[in-house]
């Protein structure tokens, strides 16, 4: 087994977990998503999702896309990131697909997923509590966008 089969193969059983939690069904539509939004290095738009899976086993349909979102979302599998164009993008939860920011283009409203260092993200952890704690804040996770304009629109 390849290290993608493993993550995918780990995400898909965090997910259908989730959803026995909350007595939902892992239907093939929702696992269609599941996989579109795993193999994406950026949140998507339903456009985007759509044309992604368009031509594989089990294509989305727009109307069924929308409602099986919101069940991802109700489950907590699937988080909407919003961006300067107030267009709508989907990816899995962080706890699924791993702690990561992203750099957003305040032009075309594109945004890709980034990782910082360890070490980085340990020290921006340490002093976003301290700062959360000063103000009587309990700090449980931090988002950190960076805006700008993408390499399209530089």
């Amino acid at each position: 087994m390849t290290s993608s089969d493993k993550r995918s193969s780990d995400v898909h059983h965090e997910v259908v977990r989730r959803f026995t939690q909350h007595g939902q069904r892992y239907t093939a539509q929702r696992r269609g998503i599941v996989i579109v939004l795993a193999n994406s290095d950026r949140p998507l738009t339903i456009p985007q999702m759509l044309k992604r899976s368009n031509g594989t086993k089990g294509s989305l349909a727009q109307s069924s896309l929308y409602r099986n979102l919101a069940v991802l979302e109700n489950v907590g599998a699937v988080q909407r990131v919003f961006s300067t164009d107030d267009v709508g993008r989907y990816e899995l939860n962080d706890d699924i697909l791993g702690h990561h920011h992203h750099m957003v283009c305040s032009k075309c409203g594109d945004i890709q997923d980034v990782r910082i260092p360890e070490s980085l993200e340990t020290n921006l952890d340490s002093a976003l509590t301290a700062l959360a704690k000063r103000s009587g804040f309990r700090l449980d996770q931090h988002r950190l966008d960076l805006i700008g304009h993408c390499s399209k629109c530089a």
